[in-house]
């Protein structure tokens, strides 16, 4: 989103931020198309290159609809990385220059257990199996076997 922004008159970022949250807030893949194809329509004249990151990542922003909806918080969010390189950084920023290479990776990952206590633990973390099975969800249901197909057959069907 903000690489998209960054590309729009300031002026005009609100509304373009409303639209992007209007896809990304769509309870269907349907309607969230529906958005997107929105905000090209409303922006793409004016605005074709913060359209043209958009388009050209469309699918990717779009993969969360694939997933169970309980993991679509985390799924849309850059949050945990972030926190994670911003602990780590806090603690080595004032010793970047005073100790080696390898004195630095120690203290990084001494630095990685404290940054994982604030970590949340994943909503729905039990259905993690049938997704890393390659269980098919569509807009956040599970899809089911066809009648006369087993699980395998429709997991095959999606590769």
């Amino acid at each position: 989103m903000a690489n998209v922004l960054n590309e729009l008159h300031k002026s005009i970022q609100g509304k373009a931020k409303a639209g992007l949250h209007e896809t990304w807030g769509a309870e269907t893949r349907i309607q969230a198309v529906k958005a997107f194809d929105r905000f090209v329509l409303d922006f793409g004249a004016k605005y074709p290159k913060a359209v043209e990151k958009l388009v050209k990542d469309c699918k990717a922003l779009l993969t969360f609809y694939d997933f169970p909806a309980e993991h679509w918080m985390h799924i849309r969010t850059t949050n945990p990385i972030e926190s994670s390189f911003a602990t780590i950084r806090h603690g080595t920023t004032r010793i970047r220059n005073c100790v080696s290479r390898n004195a630095l990776l120690g203290l990084v990952f001494q630095l990685a257990p404290t940054a994982e206590q604030s970590w949340r633990k994943l909503s729905s973390f039990k259905l993690l199996p049938d997704v890393v099975r390659g269980i098919r969800f569509e807009d956040s249901l599970r899809v089911m076997a066809q009648p006369g197909e087993t699980e395998n057959d429709a997991q095959q069907l999606t590769a």
